[in-house]
């Protein structure tokens, strides 16, 4: 089976806590330089910003993330 290719952006606030929360559900892109550019424009809108591409196999399971940029904190990816 070919792979699956996941291309993703997350935004997170702090909350009260000082934790880092979801800004919102994560937004999934078919293109790197889209996903690159959406996380471009929301980075002066919260405390961090990640854009990743991931490729999944079915037979074989998923690959470890590659970032396309990251800006303030963001939580470490599982």
């Amino acid at each position: 089976m070919d792979p699956i290719r996941l291309i993703v952006v997350m935004a997170f606030d702090r909350s009260d806590e000082g934790e880092h929360v979801a800004a919102f559900e994560a937004m999934q892109f078919d293109v790197e330089e889209r996903a690159v550019r959406a996380s471009r424009d929301l980075a002066p809108k919260h405390a961090g910003v990640i854009a990743w591409v991931r490729e999944a196999e079915p037979d074989v399971g998923e690959h470890p993330p590659t970032i396309l940029l990251q800006s303030g904190e963001v939580p470490e990816m599982e």
